[in-house]
């Protein structure tokens, strides 16, 4: 068994949709990246079904819950529509992501102490149905504590500003990005929450979250599916898993 068997690796697929949207026809199909991820190692399969469809579509999840067999995370925007399609669906979990038409890709965390009154019953409806909520938030105490109060099991930590400052060379940004991250999850664990995150993460930077104990699951796509036009998906899957691999191993020296 892998090092990283108590670090699970959740690969999103959503830009392989991209690549073939942009031709409007098949290929290439997100479904066999997400058969060709699980058998690389990934535990699990992400896919955001956007309410513009610029790149996941709804027969895609439809494919993906018939056809993997590890769990589906369907990221989503709580909306009416898209609750009433993921009940459809019936992934494993849903992740309630914030969501604007013009954005090029989720920025920022969900404002659940904004949208308490909202959030609290679709939460609620997910979990009568048998399906896992996660919230995905910044590593604010706020945000965190009402996570716990909504009783979603799960939170996922936005990690974007933290690897955006990283890249950018901003260190001192990067470094106050990361002691939020590490005192975020440490309070969401008291809190009895399930700790994943998410967000720009490369090999690099996963290898880095991957050494906080709190941590249960990273969630990558965007930079996996750029590598692994070099490499190949599978190669890329194997990649990180020893990135994490490497991090889990820093647990046990911390």
């Amino acid at each position: 068994m892998p090092m990283s068997s108590s670090l699970r690796l959740g690969v999103n697929i959503d830009h392989v949709a991209t690549l073939r949207n942009a031709r409007g026809g098949k290929h290439p199909d997100p479904v066999r990246a997400a058969l060709e991820a699980i058998a690389a190692g990934a535990d699990g399969i992400t896919a955001h079904l956007r309410e513009d469809r610029r790149h996941i579509r709804d027969a895609d999840m439809e494919r993906l819950k018939a056809e993997i067999s590890k769990p589906l995370n369907f990221e989503m925007a709580a909306t009416p529509d898209m609750v009433r399609i993921a009940l459809g669906v019936q992934p494993h979990a849903v992740c309630l992501v914030p969501e604007r038409r013009e954005e090029l890709t989720t920025e920022g965390g969900l404002d659940v102490v904004g949208q308490r009154e909202s959030l609290e019953p679709t939460i609620a409806r997910f979990t009568d149905a048998g399906v896992r909520v996660s919230l995905f938030i910044a590593a604010d105490p706020k945000q965190i504590e009402m996570a716990a109060k909504l009783k979603a099991p799960v939170i996922e930590i936005h990690t974007g500003a933290w690897c955006d400052a990283i890249t950018d060379g901003e260190l001192i940004k990067a470094e106050n990005e990361w002691q939020r991250i590490a005192a975020g999850v440490k309070l969401a664990k008291s809190a009895g929450l399930e700790v994943h995150a998410g967000h720009g993460l490369d090999y690099a930077t996963a290898e880095t979250i991957a050494a906080l104990p709190e941590i249960m699951e990273l969630n990558i796509g965007y930079y996996m599916i750029g590598e692994s036009l070099f490499v190949g998906l599978s190669e890329t899957v194997k990649q990180m898993r020893a990135a994490m691999d490497r991090g889990v191993a820093k647990r046990a020296r911390a």
